[in-house]
């Protein structure tokens, strides 16, 4: 009998372990869209996130959970090995198509990428299944990062100088950027496609207008999906916090003369 109830507390105790390095997250959210002068709809949303987690390696899994069935939406696994951490990416995940032209086209994303905490003023250099070279790091306030690959080399450098968050990509010699600032409480935002947004309002409970430039029809290219035109308009967001955990959220947009209503949860 002694023997039984010490197997027994030994099979708890790797349970509990188990159980302790597991944990749990998602979201859920619910949205009514009028559709201006369309037929009105509403969709759902609802998400999960597995984090499992063993000393250095830690394992993510996502799942889309509000369909018929539950689907996979992401399955990573990442560890470190002294200086060294390699991380894999297990799910090949579709990208939805967007309007903007900025939009990569769809390749198959699953791969590992080894990186090295090297002793290089701080940079970190990595490498991917691809052979692409990342060498990243922060010198002076900057942040920099440099991607060499054969479709076309990408640089990225952020910084904030005088109270201004500044932006700037590199892509295949295509350059975008974009500001960032606040003034008088309102957070001001200029992207180099011509995007302005201001939002106003403190946390848990703000205002965001959005003035979104016009886009041509465009062809797809080796980097982008083709685009169909799409006039300029502007959206108003309201968005606030509930002491019950809940977001409430209503958009109104010049597009199609709609407003969206949209309740979510993250837990």
């Amino acid at each position: 009998m002694k023997k039984l109830i010490a197997l027994f507390a030994v099979s708890a105790v790797a349970s509990t372990s188990a159980v302790a390095g597991i944990a749990l997250s998602g979201s859920a959210s619910v949205s009514y869209d009028d559709n201006g002068s369309a037929a009105s709809e509403t969709t759902y949303d609802a998400d999960l996130l597995v984090t499992g987690t063993a000393g250095s390696t830690t394992v993510t899994v996502g799942a889309d959970v509000d369909g018929a069935t539950w689907s996979t939406s992401s399955a990573a696994m990442s560890t470190s090995i002294g200086p060294v951490t390699v991380v894999a990416d297990m799910f090949d995940e579709v990208s939805a198509t967007t309007d903007s032209g900025g939009q990569t086209n769809e390749t198959v994303d699953t791969g590992v990428t080894i990186s090295l905490d090297a002793p290089i003023g701080d940079a970190t250099v990595g490498v991917d299944n691809s052979g692409n070279v990342t060498i990243s790091g922060t010198w002076s306030g900057v942040t920099m990062s440099h991607t060499s690959k054969s479709a076309g080399d990408t640089t990225t450098a952020s910084a904030a100088i005088a109270g201004m968050d500044v932006s700037v990509t590199n892509k295949a010699g295509s350059t975008t950027w974009s500001l960032g600032t606040t003034v008088s409480g309102v957070a001001l935002t200029l992207a180099s496609s011509q995007k302005v947004t201001a939002t106003f309002g403190l946390a848990g409970n703000t205002m965001t207008v959005s003035s979104i430039p016009a886009v041509a029809t465009a062809g797809a290219t080796a980097t982008t999906n083709a685009t169909t035109a799409v006039a300029a308009y502007s959206t108003v967001a309201i968005s606030r916090s509930l002491t019950s955990g809940a977001t409430l959220a209503a958009t109104y947009s010049t597009l199609n003369d709609s407003l969206t209503l949209k309740a979510s949860v993250a837990f």
